[in-house]
This record gives structure tokens, sequence and C-alpha cells, in this order.
């Protein structure tokens, strides 16, 4: 009797702590409405409320779960660099736009600075912190590799090369680039839209918002993106940018933070034939979805190949679809439309950064002594977040990955 009691109790006690950190942490994030309540509740002593101006504040929260209807931007014409004088070809119509906003938005555009730190990124003379590497998986016609790495302020970085065999560097580029096929296989974008474009240097500016589990908010995307080509590499750059004329929303909730950015480049097939048959993509992403960073790279590390794997069939239909003649989407249109550079300029890059990146094998998270313990505490209280509180922080990565681990966890008490 007494090793029963004492066995529930190893059991119990570990779940009541995480129910109390996930109480304690979830009041530090709670939403805005929960941070009003006592507000609302002072007002109502000092001041009674009437039952019409009650019932109409009641009508317009309804009135804000209605579908999203979104509003294209203006007709803003922004001054290309490299010595372009290039206009961004509106896709919408025309809005007051100030001239302090038309310069803070025109420099966040991708520019030349941004190919130079893609540079620095793939071949590994950024600076920054050791990659740890964190999955390695293959199938028939792909292999796949993944690293993270934790800097000092932000949130953390991931890193991936993926080969594609018997797939052009041009059709992945384009692949990666049509939103209007990447609706049809990625089940979490449930909107894109083209916002400028410019048709000379091919930069675009697009707007996501992306679909999440129906406990959380959906996630707008406002996104500057622009290819730059050397030979036949292709460096494709995507990051969030600022943009006034598209108002902000309670939902979707707009992320900030954004980079996600490929190099596509021609590779030898992992058939030993010599040839360059095969597409190799570095992957470089991070965003701040504004959860906490640790459970996101728990939620994430469950969640990537799960995610990775349906991008190959997904690839194929789209080189059948291209091979049978089928005609290009404005998107994949302005893939094809490059900025050529030299690539006696890139290796000059690669030359000026001394520092380089280390590379670490082993995920050195993956089996900590003596956390049992605080990793379910930090489990339990991201499951009693998602649940309970702010519905608006989670994607679907972080809950379905925490969910499985603590399935896990489970099992072995």
């Amino acid at each position: 009797m007494v090793d029963v009691l004492s066995e529930l109790m190893i059991f119990i006690v570990p779940l009541w702590l995480a129910c109390i950190v996930g109480v304690l942490v979830g009041w530090a994030w709670r939403p805005k409405w929960a941070q009003n309540l006592g507000n609302y509740s002072a007002s109502k002593d000092a001041s009674p409320v009437s039952p019409t101006k009650a019932l109409s504040t009641c009508f317009t929260s309804i009135l804000s779960l209605s579908p999203l209807k979104f509003q294209l931007p203006s007709c803003v014409s922004w001054i290309a660099e490299d010595r372009e004088d290039l206009a961004l070809a509106p896709v919408a119509a025309k809005s007051d736009f100030s001239s302090s906003q038309h310069e803070a938005e025109k420099s966040a555009l991708v520019t030349g600075q941004d190919l130079e730190h893609l540079c620095r990124i793939v071949e590994e003379k950024d600076g920054g912190p050791a990659w740890i590497q964190m999955m390695d998986r293959s199938t028939p016609t792909m292999s796949y590799q993944a690293w993270r790495r934790d800097p000092e302020t932000g949130p953390p970085q991931y890193r991936s090369r993926t080969l594609y065999e018997d797939a052009s560097p041009e059709l992945v580029r384009d692949f990666f680039w049509d939103d209007e096929f990447r609706l049809k296989w990625d089940d979490m974008l449930i909107n894109a839209a083209t916002l400028k474009d410019c048709p000379t240097t091919g930069t675009m500016v697009v707007q996501w918002v992306r679909k999440f589990p129906f406990f959380c908010s959906d996630r707008e995307y406002i996104i500057g993106r622009r290819i730059w080509e050397s030979g036949r590499s292709y460096y494709c750059v995507t990051k969030g940018i600022p943009c006034s004329s598209v108002p902000r929303r309670n939902k979707p909730r707009r992320v900030d933070l954004f980079y996600s950015s490929w190099c596509i480049r021609a590779a030898e097939s992992k058939k030993g034939d010599g040839q360059l048959t095969a597409c190799e993509v570095l992957l470089f992403h991070h965003e701040d979805m504004g959860i906490p960073w640790e459970i996101a790279k728990l939620g994430v590390r469950q969640g990537m190949w799960g995610a990775v794997k349906k991008i190959d069939p997904a690839l194929r239909t789209y080189q059948k679809l291209r091979a049978s003649g089928a005609p290009l989407s404005h998107c994949a249109v302005m893939a094809q439309i490059n900025t050529k550079v030299n690539p006696d300029y890139l290796r000059s890059l690669e030359n000026n950064s001394n520092n380089i990146s280390e590379v670490e094998n082993l995920d050195s998270s993956e089996n900590p002594k003596g956390r049992n313990i605080p990793k379910l505490l930090v489990v339990g209280g991201a499951i009693l977040l998602a649940c309970s509180l702010d519905r608006g922080l989670l994607t679907k990565a972080v809950i379905f990955g925490v969910a499985r681990r603590f399935g896990r966890i489970g099992r072995k008490l």
C-alpha cells in the first residue's frame, strides 16, 4: 500500500506543480481582455452603464468575429536601390500616404544588404553562434538535414539543407514563389494576395494569412521578397516588412519579425553519376509568433519532418503541371524576373567575412540529465496556456508537438 501511494505521489505532485506553473505563466502572458477586466470593474462601480450602451458594445464584439475582409493597399511608388529608378506597380486602389511612412517602408524593402546577409549565412561566415544539428532524414527522391541555433537576442534560428532529385533550380525557384499553387498543397495557408510588384526587379510585397488550430487565432504576414541570380544559383529573400496601408486587426494577428530565405542551386545527384541533376535548397528561417521560445523549439522539433515530407509530393505534382504546358501564374512569372549578380562580387563577400559559424553534430538539449521534472513543468504549463488562456499564441506544430512529447513523458513515468 505504501509503495502504491508513493508511486501515486511521484506521478501527481509533478502534475500539480505543472498546473501551478501553467497558471502563473498564463497570467504573465494573459491576453488584453483579461488585463482590462480590472479596469472594467472599477469603471462599473464608478459610473453605471446603460443597457443600450452595453448591448451596443456586445454587438460590436460579435461583429469583430466576422470573416476577414482584406483591404488592398494604396498605389505607392518606391525607388528601387542599385541605382535603378523603378516603381513598384500597384495592385490596389489609392489611399493617403504620408512622406514619413513612405520613407520608412521604402527603406524596409528587400535590398542589397539582405543579399549580403544571405550570402554570409549560406557560407556560414556570419559570425553567429554554433549550429546544432536536429535532424537527418531522407526518402528515395529527397534528403533533408536541419540545424538550430539560439542567438543572444531574438527567436531561435533554423537552417536546413534539402536535396531534391531530378529537379532543376529554376523549377524549384518557381515552385516556392508560386503562391497560387502553394494554396493547393500548404494546408496552413488560407489566403495569399499580391499587394505590390515591380516588373523590372521582380520585387514583390505579398500578404499571407496562415490558418492555425481552432484554439489559436490566424497569423497575418506582410512579406517583401526578391530574387538575385548568379549563374544557376538563386538567392531568394523573403522577410516581414511594415505596411501601413494594410491596417492591423486583432484577428488575424500580424507577425512582424519574420525571415525566411533560400539559396537554390544545382547539385550533384545522390546517384553518384557526377551529374548536376539534383537541386539543393538551403533555407534559413526565424520568426517571432509571440510564444515562449523554449516551448516553440520543442514543438518545431516534433512537427518539422511531418511538414517537410509533404513538400516533395507537391513539387512532383508541380513538375508534371509545368511539363504539361500549363500557363504560369503571376507569382511564377515574377519569380523569373531576377537581379543579376556577378559571381566575383559574391566571392568578395565570402572573403571579407572572417567569422565562421561552427556546426555541432548533436543537439545538446536532446537528453539533458536530471531535468525530467522541469521539462514536465514546461510542457504542462504550455498545455494549460494553449487550452485555457490566450488563443492567439501557439502554432499547429507547437501544439501537436508538445502534446506528443507530453505523452512520451507520461509513458516513461
